[in-house]
């Protein structure tokens, strides 16, 4: 897809099914040992904290309770699909349950040390443009869709809102029951509380850019 302060813990929507994939260009040294622990560590501290048995999460996020294991354990790579339906779960952000150790300073992001996240058939490629340093109420993402692509997501919390911008190519974006076709440069802007959808109709790329903002009132 893709911030003295209050975290947000807000509820986060639910993206196209996705797992992680290597940048095209070599990747930082460690970076994916790193991410896998990571993410565990978060989840296991969220399910805690909350009082959740694996089994209680794993009948309200939909995701087996050995599913859940091997990711807190470090030894499996979830799909986005399942890192969102466990945020949604635990009423987090994706940041919030993917976030690394911060760094003090100017973070410089890297592209060829970017985590990419892609469709289990390649179609769909986002890349985080921000830090998982800590839960945040506004995301920026940089989401490619290969041609004929189509990506769904179901609602998100009311007040989470998609800001998208059209870099190349064409997309045909259908938010609710309403269509928007968008050429580059276009934009859109909606609250993503209702079902929509991503779709390439074209024979080629689409590259676009999404700043998702979650709700403050939720957390």
């Amino acid at each position: 897809m893709m911030a003295s302060r209050r975290v947000v813990e807000s509820l986060p929507r639910k993206p196209p099914l996705l797992v992680a994939t290597p940048s095209p260009t070599k990747r930082a040294a460690g970076e994916d040992e790193a991410f896998l622990p990571a993410v565990g560590a978060n989840l296991r501290r969220l399910r805690t904290r909350r009082g959740l048995s694996l089994e209680r999460l794993a009948r309200q996020s939909g995701v087996s309770r050995a599913m859940l294991s091997q990711v807190e354990l470090g030894h499996s790579a979830p799909t986005i699909n399942v890192l969102w339906k466990i945020a949604r779960a635990l009423g987090v952000t994706f940041s919030a349950l993917v976030s690394l150790t911060p760094e003090a300073g100017p973070l410089l992001l890297r592209e060829s040390a970017a985590k990419r996240l892609a469709s289990q058939d390649g179609s769909f490629i986002s890349r985080a443009l921000f830090p998982f340093d800590k839960p945040r109420r506004v995301e920026f993402y940089e989401l490619r869709l290969k041609p004929h692509a189509l990506e769904e997501a179901e609602p998100h919390p009311p007040g989470t809102a998609e800001n998208i911008v059209v870099s190349s190519g064409a997309v045909t974006i259908t938010v609710g029951t309403a269509v928007h076709e968008l050429s580059q440069g276009d934009a859109i802007l909606f609250v993503a509380d209702v079902a929509h959808a991503y779709h390439n109709r074209s024979d080629r790329d689409v590259l676009m850019y999404l700043v998702m903002t979650y709700p403050e009132t939720l957390g």
